[in-house]
């Protein structure tokens, strides 16, 4: 109890509150002449000349209500409770409901020390009206409902947009995410393999000196693609920009990570069944999956000939799996980055699996297996 009592006590102003809109200065506007019109429209109002210089006098405070809803609640009610003292009984002037609109407020922007004693300067100034006999027992149960209701209403829209907050913001954390294995698995792979050709063309220079041009073209043209593809990504996180429209690549794709050229090991591409009906979102990370497998194998293999990459696609499922004849006991020590992490992740949310290790052997091994359907909802 003492715990929940604190959370109340120490809960934050809801974020975003507007400090004044359109229909504000409208309200303001409306309620002023309303005021005056009814003072005039009903001579035997008590003290009505005192009770529409109140109500007049009142109104401005709307404006500051989302900002500083305590101080505005304060002023509303304590100054209706002393024109009450002063008349020798509460103000009767129906324009005088819009002051619910400062326990709206409260509730709905106010901090949580600042709803507590705003709900006790509201419950003093009731208590105070029964006490010295202003309002029945019967009439204050009923103001008391009242005023319960108009609390719950600023409760219930203060929750709805703290959870709509808090649903957009894992939205953001996914894309985030999402982003952070695009990069991994798009860029990253580029700029290894621009790392891993400008290695090979160093030890090379000195007895082939053909090959650090090779290299220099291939580094090249990985920089060319790199870059592309960081423009794509930028293209799409801003918002003035159109993203690029080419498609998401395929499991037909694969067949481009057998192209590599160089000293390193060789790629070998095998694909069987029905590789062209797979949803995009399947083919895509199947893609991503291989490309970044290929990449940490051309990377950590030491002394590896070749890399097969095999897709196996049936009515249920697609299966990859792509091994290496690297030697193991480097592949174990090899550093822990963020690859495997957002392979697993990538597999996770579409309903699969993916495992890496090394093989028995000679070599590392990984395979993923994707429903078609993806991830069940």
């Amino acid at each position: 109890m003492r715990d929940l009592l604190r959370s109340i006590w120490n809960e934050p102003r809801a974020p975003g509150a507007p400090a004044r809109v359109w229909r504000d200065w409208v309200l303001v506007a409306l309620l002023v002449p309303t005021a005056i019109v009814e003072g005039v429209l009903r001579p035997d109002l008590p003290a009505r000349v005192f009770a529409v210089a109140v109500t007049v006098a009142l109104v401005p405070a709307l404006l500051w209500r989302r900002t500083l809803p305590l101080r505005m609640l304060a002023i509303a009610f304590v100054s209706c409770g002393l024109a009450a003292v002063i008349v020798g009984g509460d103000l009767d002037l129906n324009t005088l409901v819009f002051v619910l609109l400062f326990l709206y407020a409260l509730y709905r922007w106010g901090s949580g020390r600042e709803i507590v004693i705003g709900s006790g300067i509201v419950l003093a100034k009731l208590g105070s009206s029964v006490a010295l006999g202003f309002l029945s027992w019967a009439t204050s149960l009923g103001g008391l409902a009242l005023l319960f209701a108009i609390s719950a209403i600023g409760v219930a829209l203060r929750f709805r947009s703290g959870s709509r907050a808090r649903e957009l913001e894992g939205v953001r954390l996914r894309e985030r995410e999402r982003l952070a294995r695009d990069l991994h698995d798009t860029v990253a792979h580029h700029v290894s393999a621009m790392a891993i050709r400008a290695q090979a063309g160093l030890a090379t220079a000195a007895s082939r000196p053909d090959a650090a041009t090779d290299a220099l073209r291939v580094i090249e043209a990985e920089a060319s693609r790199a870059l592309t593809e960081m423009r794509t990504m930028v293209r799409a996180l801003r918002r003035d920009q159109p993203a690029e429209t080419a498609p998401s690549p395929r499991v037909a794709d694969l067949e481009r990570l057998a192209s590599r050229e160089g000293d390193g090991p060789a790629v070998t591409v095998l694909l069987t069944g029905d590789v062209d009906d797979v949803p995009e979102s399947i083919g895509a990370a199947i893609y991503r999956l291989a490309q970044e497998s290929v990449t940490n194998a051309h990377r950590h293999a030491r002394h590896a000939t070749t890399i097969e990459v095999q897709v196996a696609v049936d009515d249920t499922s697609v299966r990859l799996r792509v091994t290496d004849d690297g030697e193991a006991g480097l592949l174990r020590s090899a550093p822990a980055g963020f690859g495997l992490i957002g392979m697993r992740e990538r597999a996770d949310l579409l309903g699969g699996i993916c495992e890496a290790g090394p093989n028995p052997g000679r070599g590392w091994t990984v395979t993923a297996v994707l429903p078609r359907a993806g991830a069940v909802a």
